[in-house]
C-alpha cells in the first residue's frame, strides 16, 4: 500500500474547475495518480473531496482514464456522494460495465435523484427485466413518467425529453404564478419558460421568465403567453428535433403526445449532446465503422467493422476483375501498372470529397428537390475542373517521366473521364440511397469507391490498349 508522504503534493492535485486537465485538455498525471492512490487506500475522504468537488463531465473524463478495476471502486466508495450524472458523460460501455456491478436496489436509489432526462439515459439500455425491477421500487409518479419515456422510440424527442416542467392555468395571474414558482418545492431546479395548459394538459401556450418578471402581478397569464409554434412531437427523431432548435434559436421546447398534450420539455443541453453524437454518428457511418466506442472490446469492435469490410472486400475483387480484362496490354507497357493507382487514388478522394458534402447537406436538411439540380450542376463543374487541372499537372510528370507523350495524353484523359464519374458517383449515391430509405452515411463510401476504381482502371487500360493497339 503507497504511503500518504509519496502521494503528489497538493498544488498538484488540486481540484478545482479545469486545474485538473493538462494543457492538451486530457486528465492530469498527477491528479490520476493522487485518485489512484486513495482508492487503493480507501481513502473515502479524499475522494468524496477531491472528486465530489468535480463537475459531472469532469467526473466522466476522470473515470473514462481510471482502470476498468478502479471505476467500480470509486463508485462504491463515494457511495451516496457519487454524482450519478457523470454516467451520461461516459461511453456506453463503460456506463454498462458500471451499472451491471451495481445491485438494482442501488440503481433505483440513484436515479430518483437525478433529472428525468438523465435517468432515463441510464436505464434505456438495461435488459428489460431489470428496468422493471428498477421503475417497480420508484415512487408511483416518478415510475410512471420514466416508463412513458421509455415507451417512446429510442432516438426520438420522447427519450430525450425532461419530464419535470412548470406548468399553470390561463385564468392565473403572474402573482399566483411567482407564489407557485417560490412556494412548490417539487418544481425543476432551472427552467427558462412555463407552460400554459388547459385541464386535459393540452398544450395553449407558454410564457418566457422574463416576461413574466417584466409584468403586473394582477395581470393574467393567458395576456402574456405566447403561442408555442415549435413544440415538439414526442415521436418526432431526436436529429429533426435538433434542427428545430438551431433554426429558431431556441433555449427549450415543449414536447406534446399526439392529442396535443403536453408531456415533457427539451432543452437546449441536451440537444447540444443530439447535434455532437449525431455529428460523430455521421463521421463514424462515413467510414463503415458503426455505433463502436473507444472503451469498446477487440472482439466488439471487429465485430463491426467487419460487414462493410466484407462488402469493401468483395468490392475489391470486381476492381481487380476490370484490371485482370487488360493483363495483356499491362504485361507489355509496364508504365501502366506504375500509373494505375494515381488514377483510383484521385478519384476516389475526388469521390469522398464530394461524398461528404452531400451525406452531411441531407443530414442538416440543407439539400433537397429544389436545389439537388442546381448542386449536381455545380459538383459537375468542379469535376470537370478539378479534372483538367490534374490531368494538365499528370501528363507533364508522366510524359517526362516514361519519356512517351501518348502515355501522358492517355492518362490525362482518363484523369478527366475518373474525376468527373467521381464527382456525379459523390452526390448521386448518398441522394439515390438516401431516397430508397437507406442511411447515405453507411453505404456511400464503398459503392463510391468502387465506381471510381471501376472507372478509373477500365477508361485509363481500355485507351491505353485502343491507341497503342493502333500504332
Amino acid at each position: 500500500m503507497e504511503n500518504p508522504q509519496d502521494r503528489p503534493p497538493e498544488d498538484d492535485v488540486h481540484t478545482k474547475g479545469a486545474d485538473i486537465y493538462d494543457e492538451d485538455g486530457a486528465i492530469r498525471a498527477s491528479f490520476l495518480a493522487h485518485i489512484g492512490a486513495a482508492i487503493a487506500d480507501r481513502d473515502t475522504l479524499t475522494l468524496k473531496q477531491d472528486v465530489g468537488a468535480l463537475h459531472q463531465s469532469e467526473v466522466g473524463d476522470l473515470i473514462e482514464a481510471l482502470l476498468p478495476e478502479q471505476r467500480q471502486a470509486l463508485v462504491e466508495l463515494m457511495g451516496s456522494d457519487f454524482d450519478f450524472t457523470a454516467l451520461t458523460e461516459v461511453d456506453d460501455a463503460i456506463r454498462m460495465d458500471i451499472v451491471d456491478a451495481m445491485p438494482n436496489e442501488q440503481i433505483a436509489q440513484a436515479v430518483q435523484e437525478l433529472d428525468s432526462d438523465d435517468a432515463v439515459y441510464i436505464l434505456e439500455d438495461l435488459d428489460e427485466e431489470d428496468q422493471e425491477e428498477i421503475l417497480a421500487q420508484l415512487p408511483f409518479t416518478e415510475r410512471i413518467r420514466l416508463r412513458r419515456s421509455l415507451d417512446y422510440p429510442e432516438e426520438s424527442a420522447g427519450r430525450r425529453m425532461q419530464t419535470e416542467f412548470v406548468a399553470v392555468p390561463p385564468f392565473w395571474t403572474v402573482g399566483q404564478t411567482i407564489d407557485y414558482m417560490r412556494e412548490d418545492k417539487n418544481l425543476p431546479e432551472s427552467f427558462s419558460q412555463i407552460f400554459v395548459i388547459d385541464p386535459t394538459f393540452r398544450l395553449l401556450g407558454a410564457v418566457d421568465l422574463d416576461r413574466i418578471l417584466r409584468t403586473q402581478r394582477g395581470v393574467k397569464i393567458e395576456e402574456v403567453m405566447h403561442e408555442t409554434r415549435h413544440a415538439i412531437p414526442a415521436t418526432m427523431d431526436q436529429e429533426e428535433a435538433a434542427q428545430i432548435f438551431e433554426q429558431y434559436d431556441l433555449l427549450s421546447a415543449a414536447v406534446v403526445d399526439e392529442n396535443e398534450r403536453l408531456v415533457g420539455v427539451l432543452t437546449i443541453d441536451d440537444v447540444v449532446d443530439v447535434i455532437q453524437e449525431e455529428a460523430e454518428e455521421d463521421l463514424m457511418r462515413l467510414g463503415g465503422v458503426g455505433d463502436e466506442e473507444l472503451s469498446d472490446k477487440v472482439l466488439t469492435t471487429s465485430r463491426s467493422r467487419v460487414p462493410w469490410l466484407m462488402v469493401n472486400l468483395v468490392m475489391a475483387f470486381l476492381a481487380a476483375s476490370v484490371i485482370g480484362l487488360f493483363d495483356a496490354t499491362i504485361q507489355e507497357i509496364v508504365a501502366l501498372a506504375i500509373l494505375m493507382p494515381i488514377v483510383a487514388g484521385m478519384g476516389g478522394n475526388a469521390g469522398s470529397q464530394t461524398m461528404t458534402v452531400t451525406v452531411r447537406a441531407l443530414a442538416t436538411k440543407d439539400i433537397d428537390i429544389y436545389n439537388a439540380s442546381r448542386i449536381i450542376r455545380r459538383e459537375i463543374g468542379v469535376g470537370l475542373l478539378n479534372g483538367a487541372i490534374f490531368a494538365t499537372l499528370i501528363a507533364i510528370v508522366a510524359g517526362f517521366w516514361f519519356s512517351s507523350p501518348d502515355i501522358g495524353g492517355i492518362i490525362a484523359v482518363a484523369m478527366v473521364v475518373n474525376m468527373l464519374t467521381a464527382a456525379l458517383a459523390g452526390i448521386l449515391i448518398p441522394l439515390l440511397l438516401d431516397r430508397f430509405g437507406a442511411d447515405p452515411a453507411v453505404a456511400s463510401a464503398v459503392f463510391v469507391t468502387t465506381i471510381t476504381d471501376v472507372v478509373g482502371f477500365f477508361t485509363f487500360l481500355g485507351l491505353a490498349t485502343w491507341w497503342f493497339g493502333l500504332l
